[in-house]
């Protein structure tokens, strides 16, 4: 029989955490053909429905260098890459951190009617993260 000369299996891989919230990371702003979206809908498949600031839901695509580093849930802000050749879809770029969401907020990128996960708000339904008043 062979001996095994690799390092281990997947229980090896499970300790890693590249994605610690420990370390300070520098803001990302969206540059063009990029958008600020608010997960609505976990699809699996590395699938998601986001709502996009621009106010149109598309479904957005996790990449493999996120796809089991950074977990992503319902109601996270992420920064998306718009398709040219399709307006329905988008990948995602990043996630940002509740810490980072904030100061996006606080610096006039997210709008005032947002709602964050982190943030407790009487009178909003829980299905509804993105209001756009007309």
């Amino acid at each position: 029989m062979a001996k095994n000369k690799g390092k281990g299996g997947k229980n090896r891989k499970r300790g890693k955490n590249e994605a610690d919230g420990d370390e300070k990371r520098e803001l990302v702003y969206k540059d063009d053909g990029q958008e600020y979206a608010q997960v609505t809908q976990m699809l699996g498949e590395g699938r998601c429905h986001a709502m996009c600031i621009d106010g149109i839901t598309r479904q957005c695509h996790i990449p493999g260098k996120l796809y089991k580093k950074v977990w992503i849930a319902t109601g996270d802000i992420i920064l998306v890459s718009l398709r040219e050749y399709q307006d329905g879809k988008s990948d995602i770029i990043m996630k940002y951190m509740p810490v980072e969401a904030r100061l996006l907020k606080a610096y006039g990128e997210l709008p005032e009617n947002i709602r964050l996960n982190h943030e407790e708000l009487d009178g909003l339904s829980d299905d509804d993260y993105i209001q756009f008043q007309d």
